[in-house]
């Protein structure tokens, strides 16, 4: 190296700005003391009321502006992560929660019928061939039946795939499973008795199917569970001359309704159990309750509920609320659970014990529970949600 030529000078290292290292450090110490806050303080804070400030910030607590819906005779409503859905005789509309049309089918509904996980909703023509299924703000699938093939039972889990009970030409009954892609993933089809409810595991892995057949002259029901991959059943649960009313499948467990019964059967084959009604008479029932069914009953066969009961996953009653007025609509999601009057609206929450009261709920007739604890209001013109504010 020659001695007059100069070593090339160092490169200047930036330093970063000050102010976005003291934000980016304030950011940090903010996330670490919020996770420290709720470690040590987790008895005490209302988690769902955090997740209901991040789901709604826009929206202020309390009851939001309503927008219309398109009614119809024989209305239902559910609420999605996404919005909320109507079904009636007018077919079915899918709106945000601001009241924008996402999605909808006009159609004439002779028997309308509405299913609904917590992020999928499907609707149907009952005894007919016509199904639509709406998820993350669009309708992600349709399915039309042909010929003599009609539909009994369609059930979504939370991950949109989808148990279609259907009549089907060559079988007694048939279960056929689609994925969330509305891909055809198994179809089950029994020749020597009838498939009447099918629901599919929370994790997609298997189905559970209720059948019902005649041996004698006499009636009797099965649930049996089939692994997605094999069309033989690995657990059979004889159910006697039951009618089953509703089906739901928890992780490890599901529940049965009859007329005057409600059973729960884990899926690893261990003891069924079972609450029994008798005396009572069964005048309502919500199964999406997590680890809890909401009954309400009454004792006579016609008039209207006298108490609603909450049941758990061993059929033990847990609570009992005597009901002085009439219940227009109940609702249940996550842990909490909802009863609509003509005058009021109460959410219970885990203990039964009233976690939210809404006086003169504006005529509504429809309740559906979100999750976290708010709910999807409606009557005949118009839907809107209130937000709790505790």
């Amino acid at each position: 190296m020659k001695e007059n030529e100069k070593a090339p000078a160092p490169k200047r290292i930036k330093k970063p700005n000050m102010l976005v290292r003291l934000l980016a450090l304030a950011a940090t110490a903010a996330l670490i003391l919020g996770a420290l806050v709720l470690v040590v303080y987790r008895d005490t804070l209302n988690v769902d009321a955090l997740k209901r400030w991040l789901a709604y910030r826009d929206m202020p607590a309390g009851e939001a502006a309503p927008f219309t819906h398109a009614g119809g005779d024989k209305l239902s409503i559910a609420y999605l992560d996404s919005g909320a859905v109507t079904v009636s005789a007018a077919g079915a509309h899918y709106y945000g929660l601001n009241g924008e049309r996402l999605a909808e089918e006009v159609l004439s509904v002779e028997n309308p019928v509405l299913s609904a996980s917590r992020t999928t909703a499907v609707a149907y023509d009952a005894g007919n061939q016509s199904l639509f299924v709406f998820r993350g703000g669009a309708e992600s699938f349709r399915l039309s039946l042909t010929g003599s093939n009609n539909l009994l039972s369609a059930r979504v889990n939370d991950s949109g795939w989808l148990a279609v009970t259907a009549q089907q030409s060559g079988f007694k009954g048939a279960v056929t499973v689609y994925n969330s892609h509305g891909r055809e993933v198994i179809t089950i089809g029994l020749s020597s008795v009838f498939a009447v409810d099918a629901a599919v595991s929370p994790n997609g892995q298997s189905v559970a199917v209720v059948t019902m057949g005649q041996e004698q002259g006499d009636f009797f029901s099965r649930l049996l569970l089939y692994p997605l991959d094999q069309t033989e059943p690995s657990l059979q649960v004889d159910l006697g001359a039951l009618t089953v009313l509703d089906l739901d499948y928890e992780e490890g467990l599901l529940w049965v309704l009859g007329e005057d019964r409600l059973l729960t059967v884990p899926t690893d084959g261990t003891e069924t159990h079972t609450y029994f009604l008798t005396p009572n008479h069964l005048k309502g029932c919500s199964l999406e309750g997590d680890g809890f069914a909401l009954l309400l009953e009454g004792p006579y066969r016609s008039g209207g509920a006298a108490q609603a009961v909450i049941v758990d996953g061993s059929a033990q009653t847990v609570r009992s609320i005597p009901l002085a007025g009439q219940v227009l609509d109940y609702s249940a999601a996550g842990e909490y659970f909802a009863l609509l009057s003509g005058s009021r609206l109460t959410i219970y929450g885990q203990e039964a014990d009233p976690y939210a009261v809404l006086d003169n709920p504006q005529a509504a007739r429809h309740v559906d529970l979100a999750p976290n604890g708010s709910a999807l209001l409606a009557n005949a013109q118009q839907a809107w949600l209130y937000i709790p504010q505790a």
